[in-house]
């Protein structure tokens, strides 16, 4: 299958995303930036994701965190994509039961003929039309905290306190550029000034998070939020992919007590490991970025056993669900395969 090529001068992502909102009270016409308004509703939607990318892993777990999974069903593309698009080569045939399509391109292209940008999860498609509807994941997964309340379950978490939410902005925004875009402008870096500029800001970003998590458990205190949910999905690929594919290798995560204490903890809470695929996202970086592996060989290691040893963290206290509870066991259609676990 022919392959995109990733690798350029300075990274910079594409960040112009089909920014429509589902929205408890929606309102007539688009708004000030053209975005349009969607009615909550369930069983209207239907989320599409992938267990290798960490910006759909973001929304697998607040969706499970959230108990969504009545109200917005789950299509699960493969862990590799050509330069077209991600496909759903999981599914018998090649074809997601409930869309009927082979490619989520064509979700987007139903909507948008000649869809210019890139096909990207996750993505939110109506299922009687099979339109997109959004793909802008950071807002993606505010909205299941903030608009889809009528169908959270019963003892769901706060992941979006009001109270914190200024300096939640700060802290997600920080995490965002210099940590979870940041191991991508190391990896896809293609002179030599770009990388190391990169792989600075990077590591000056972790210090900072090894400084800011060693007096407190979570990112925001006490309980999880939306920031942990944003941190934790590049942790649990550091040290598979982005240690070594990515030249983000100053430190393993293993080696860095406190985030990887801190990672431990939430990979061990209902909703983060088990929405994690160890298999999937290694087979994503090192078969589909062939400019910077070129022969596709998906490595062996490393061991991930470490990942359900005891972290120490209860020690700084809190409560993971606040006065929430943990969510119970997955959809038996939506467990991780055996051994693609830690």
């Amino acid at each position: 299958m022919a392959q995109q090529t990733y690798v350029e001068k300075s990274f910079e992502r594409d960040t112009n995303y089909i920014t429509d909102r589902i929205v408890a009270d929606p309102q007539d016409g688009p708004d000030g930036d053209g975005a349009r308004q969607w009615p909550v509703e369930a069983g209207r939607y239907r989320l599409v994701a992938a267990r290798a990318c960490p910006w759909a892993n973001r929304t697998l777990i607040v969706r499970r965190l959230l108990g969504l999974e009545d109200a917005i069903s789950l299509g699960l593309c493969g862990p590799t994509h050509d330069q077209d698009s991600w496909t759903f080569d999981l599914d018998p045939g090649g074809i997601d039961p409930v869309l009927g399509i082979p490619r989520l391109k064509d979700a987007y292209e139903k909507r948008f003929p000649g869809y210019p940008r890139g096909i990207t999860v996750p993505a939110i498609v109506e299922e009687t039309s099979g339109e997109v509807v959004t793909n802008d994941f950071a807002q993606i997964t505010l909205d299941f905290s903030t608009q889809w309340t009528a169908f959270h379950r019963e003892g769901a978490p706060d992941l979006y306190p009001e109270a914190l939410r200024d300096e939640m902005t700060e802290v997600m925004d920080r995490v965002y550029r210099e940590v979870n875009n940041g191991v991508y402008r190391c990896g896809f870096a293609g002179e030599q000034e770009s990388y190391d500029a990169a792989y600075r800001r990077l590591w000056d970003a972790l210090n900072w998070l090894e400084e800011r998590l060693a007096t407190r458990r979570f990112l925001m205190g006490d309980t999880i939020t939306e920031a942990d949910v944003r941190l934790f999905t590049t942790l649990a690929r550091f040290d598979p992919v982005y240690h070594g594919h990515f030249k983000c290798n100053r430190s393993k995560l293993t080696e860095l007590p406190v985030l990887w204490a801190y990672a431990r903890d939430l990979f061990q809470t209902p909703g983060f490991g088990d929405t994690t695929d160890f298999v999937q996202i290694k087979q994503h970086y090192y078969v589909v970025h062939r400019d910077i592996n070129p022969t596709g060989i998906v490595p062996l290691g490393p061991d991930l056993s470490g990942w359900l040893t005891p972290h120490g963290r209860e020690e700084l206290g809190g409560r993971p669900f606040g006065d929430g509870t943990a969510p119970g066991p997955p959809p038996a259609a939506e467990v991780v395969p055996e051994g693609h676990g830690a």
